[in-house]
């Protein structure tokens, strides 16, 4: 029962993260000039549009039975279509950073809900507001964190690809076909956690004083 009720609380922030994530990627590139993720379908909240079976299903179900309450995925990418945008690398810059603003806006929604949460007389909807908006805020703020460590695939590499020069931002991009291998290393090695603990702290904060949450 504990189980059951860990996975309600975890799995509507969770997959509302990472498809909100990626629908802003579609979003942007749309209003940049390429409808590609549009014309596909992929601009939409239905998670089943945007599943991926290993980070959508296996990564997260894995860590989830893992001891510690480290808790991250991610969605199938929406296709972006370089040459249809007007300044390609500028605006895949742009592209990139919508995802992980997607996810800083969603952690102050569920700092709201949590907030709301609080506001209430002691019972389940209560229960529910503050356990599944504490959820939303980190697994949001992990998102938004760890997608901007500067290394391809991830948005900050696409982000930071963008504002070097283009024979650094080629030699950057050959990291790409190794990016995930790099993540996953640092997170065995715990590395990880320290990388984006800073930043989580700091983030947490400034949504606090945001939404006046003590």
């Amino acid at each position: 029962m504990e189980l059951i009720l860990k996975i309600a609380l975890f799995a509507p922030p969770v997959l509302l993260a990472i498809t909100l994530h990626e629908v802003a990627h579609g979003w942007a590139a749309r209003s940049l000039g390429d409808p590609t993720a549009a014309q596909l379908g992929r601009l939409t909240l239905n998670p089943i549009k945007h599943i991926d079976p290993v980070g959508t299903i296996l990564i997260p179900a894995i860590l989830f039975i893992l001891p510690g309450n480290f808790l991250f995925g991610w969605a199938k990418p929406v296709p972006v279509n370089m040459s249809l945008l007007g300044s390609p690398k500028r605006d895949m810059a742009l592209v990139a950073v919508a995802g992980p603003a997607s996810n800083f806006a969603m952690a102050v929604f569920w700092a709201i809900v949590v907030k709301w949460g609080y506001s209430m007389d002691a019972g389940l909807l209560r229960d529910i507001c503050i356990g599944m908006g504490t959820v939303g805020i980190l697994i949001n703020l992990v998102l938004m964190v760890l997608n901007m460590i500067p290394v391809p695939p991830l948005d900050g590499g696409r982000v930071l690809a963008g504002v070097l020069p283009d024979d650094m931002s080629e030699a950057l991009g050959r990291l790409e076909p190794y990016g995930l291998f790099i993540i996953f290393g640092l997170l065995a090695t715990g590395l990880l956690s320290q990388i984006i603990s800073g930043p989580m702290e700091f983030f947490v904060a400034l949504i606090q004083q945001i939404v006046n949450l003590n």
